[in-house]
């Protein structure tokens, strides 16, 4: 215990608190040398024994020179640490009055938040949700268990004139059982089928030889369980944004909600992997099967006419069409030019690219020089929201277009047969349901916030800065060198930054919010000034979706260093608020062709800037960081609850598990079977349990 205090840091009431990492790695490295020592002194034991001992001769190394070695690789790898973050830290001190000081800022207005939020929702006093998943996995004989579930804290906040927003939290949140579940048990043969991540690369409806391995393995490295309750966060979001009784207004969840979508994207960017592993293709739902083409149009359905989205370029330009034509009902080739504002020769021959491939896969028909959406996809995706629907309602809700033939709640029937829906089928409904919510979230004017505890990103030092400093949007020149020797991540930088600058960075305070997009992209440096590339085959991701922005909101009022964590906040964008002149910075990426891209994006350039729904968030999230539970300090309260009702849940569901094994493994009808069924660990397990408690 005093080990564990003293290496990771100050405790704050229960809470163990951000002090100085260089120090945490001095206490480990005193502990290491600890341990050092005694092995030493085992090692001198070992050699000062009789010489007839020493004389052997031992052909593999001995335990303790195996141990003496461990330790001097551990002493050796912590100094090198500790030198690498004094040397990072001491940049740091400097580092604020160059470039951070313009682009943090303190203290958030309540009066204004008040006023935002009569304008944004059209009341002072909304409802609120937290939502937060759980998931579980327990291999049964030859089954493994598979379980996902998302639950929601509940209450009401009210923004006041006089004073900070009050926060009301509905009692008996268990009791009201606002939470979507499912368990999926499925034979370990048959997991390498149903998870994608087994797949072979070259032939996707075959399974890796290199990646099967023990059945063990197979369901500990299984996403079967993830994409479950991944599906179940987004999925209950969603229904919680369309329950027009309870009218929640705010939404908050515990992911990055950009990372999230591009994650999703990526997972489900194998075209050709579709035919070989999605049961969604052939699903009949409204009297027409889903087709590759329903499943490509609905993973890019993000509508926003006022921001501009789908914006016109790269790989969204087909969406931008499709989108165009269909709130214009027909278009010609030089109409979809005007409207994107494609004047020179490259971009119109892109354009002319884009509508021939759509004709020739049947998404647009050509009749002389006008083009229009085939029939068949007009409703395309207002079904795909309907099929993410009935088989979310399946999959946890018992409900929906659920079969009686159907064995299982991830089973569908195609042609009379049952087909098990595959992770990559999971993650297609999951990003469905994700666009379903925003699309809901723009419509209502619902507040959509994603909050991250622990994140790695570095896209803030690493592109963000620089692009701003290519722009010349910074007052004071920043050196390279300099950047690359700050800490790994940038919720170290700044949580570094608000303890070496204690005086001039005072809790709450939050980052500049700035576009998501800045993660997928870099200054073009040899270009100059208003070039970016995009930071993987030059692929720039879709902007003006959602804002980020990282904030620090607690500080303890014995000793103001003891600080909360950094968090960072992602959130969903809305063009009444964020699309103004101030906010928009034009940039152009460069495709090889030669073609120039014209990339608008969202920024929030410094502090001066007014942000009236940064200061709305911010003054909702002080006001929901709890002071009397040192576990949650300087985090969100509605989150934390969420987060507890998932681990009881949790609980539950595991006991459950564990009494249906101990049942059957002593029913008396299977008892017979039961030592073929189960694997040589859990009899060696029960066997040793035995002896134990004969002793």
């Amino acid at each position: 215990m005093w080990l564990r205090d003293r290496f990771f840091g100050v405790r704050y009431g229960g809470d163990i608190c951000f002090l100085h990492v260089a120090t945490k790695l001095a206490y480990f490295v005193i502990a290491v040398l600890g341990l050092y020592l005694s092995t030493m002194l085992l090692t001198i034991q070992a050699t000062t024994q009789p010489m007839e001992r020493v004389k052997q001769q031992v052909s593999a190394p001995s335990l303790s020179e195996a141990t003496k070695r461990t330790c001097d690789n551990l002493r050796r790898g912590a100094i090198s640490q500790v030198t690498d973050y004094e040397q990072r830290f001491s940049v740091l001190k400097d580092s604020c009055d160059a470039f951070l000081v313009n682009l943090i800022k303190l203290g958030f207005n309540a009066v204004e938040a008040w006023k935002t939020a009569k304008e944004f929702f059209g009341d002072d006093s909304v409802r609120f949700a937290g939502v937060d998943g759980t998931m579980y996995s327990r291999p049964m004989f030859d089954l493994v268990i598979f379980f996902g579930g998302a639950y929601a804290s509940t209450g009401t906040i009210t923004f006041q004139e006089a004073g900070n927003p009050k926060v009301d939290y509905d009692v008996k949140t268990i009791q009201q059982n606002i939470g979507v579940s499912s368990v999926v048990p499925i034979y370990v043969n048959e997991i390498p089928d149903v998870d994608l991540s087994f797949a072979a690369r070259e032939q996707p409806a075959e399974v890796d030889p290199s990646k099967l391995a023990s059945e063990q393995e197979i369901a500990n490295n299984s996403l079967i369980a993830n994409a479950i309750m991944t599906f179940s966060e987004f999925y209950l979001a969603y229904k919680l944004a369309v329950d027009q009784q309870q009218d929640f207004r705010i939404l908050l969840m515990d992911r990055s909600l950009s990372t999230e979508r591009a994650s999703l994207l990526y997972e489900t960017g194998k075209t050709g992997f579709w035919e070989a592993k999605s049961a969604l293709i052939g699903y009949v739902t409204g009297g027409r099967h889903v087709d590759k083409n329903d499943l490509a149009l609905a993973r890019q359905h993000v509508y926003n006419k006022d921001l501009g989205l789908p914006a016109p370029r790269a790989d969204y330009l087909r969406y931008a069409i499709i989108s165009l034509i269909q709130e214009k009902g027909t278009a010609k080739e030089a109409q979809v030019c005007q409207a994107f504002g494609a004047e020179d020769e490259k971009r119109r021959k892109r354009v002319n690219k884009a509508l021939d491939r759509l004709v020739r896969n049947e998404v647009l028909t050509f009749n002389g020089d006008v083009y229009c959406l085939s029939p068949r996809y007009v409703d395309s995706w207002e079904r795909m929201k309907q099929v993410t629907i009935e088989l979310g309602d399946k999959i946890f809700l018992c409900g929906g277009k659920l079969d009686v033939a159907s064995t299982s709640c991830t089973k569908i029937l195609k042609d009379g047969k049952e087909h098990w829906l595959t992770t990559l089928d999971i993650e297609l409904l999951t990003l469905y349901a994700l666009q379903m919510l925003m699309e809901e979230c723009w419509r209502r004017r619902i507040l959509l916030v994603g909050i991250t505890k622990d994140t790695s990103a570095r896209d803030f030092n690493r592109q963000l800065i620089q692009i701003m400093q290519n722009e010349g949007l910074l007052d004071v020149a920043v050196d390279h060198e300099a950047l690359a020797a700050l800490p790994n991540t940038d919720r170290m930088i700044l949580q570094s930054a608000s303890i070496f600058n204690s005086q001039k960075i005072v809790p709450p305070w939050g980052l500049v919010e700035y576009d998501s997009v800045f993660r997928t992209m870099k200054a073009d440096l040899n270009r100059g000034k208003g070039y970016v590339s995009g930071l993987i085959r030059n692929k720039v991701g879709l902007e003006k979706a959602f804002l980020k922005t990282y904030v620090q909101l607690s500080q303890a009022k014995s000793d103001p260093l003891l600080r909360s964590n950094v968090l960072l906040i992602d959130r969903l964008a809305y063009a009444l608020f964020d699309y103004k002149p101030e906010c928009r910075l034009a940039l152009l990426d460069e495709m090889s062709d030669g073609t120039q891209e014209h990339i608008e994006v969202l920024l929030y350039r410094d502090k001066t800037v007014p942000n009236r729904i940064q200061n709305l968030v911010m003054s909702m999230l002080v006001a929901m960081a709890p002071s009397n539970i040192p576990e949650a300090f300087g985090h969100n309260k509605p989150l934390f609850v969420a987060d507890k009702i998932a681990k009881w849940n949790y609980g539950q569901f595991k006991c459950i598990a564990d009494s249906t094994a101990n049942w059957m493994m002593n029913n008396p009808k299977l008892r017979k079977f039961i030592f073929y069924m189960s694997t040589f660990r859990e009899r060696r397990a029960s066997v040793e349990q035995a002896r134990r408690e004969n002793r």
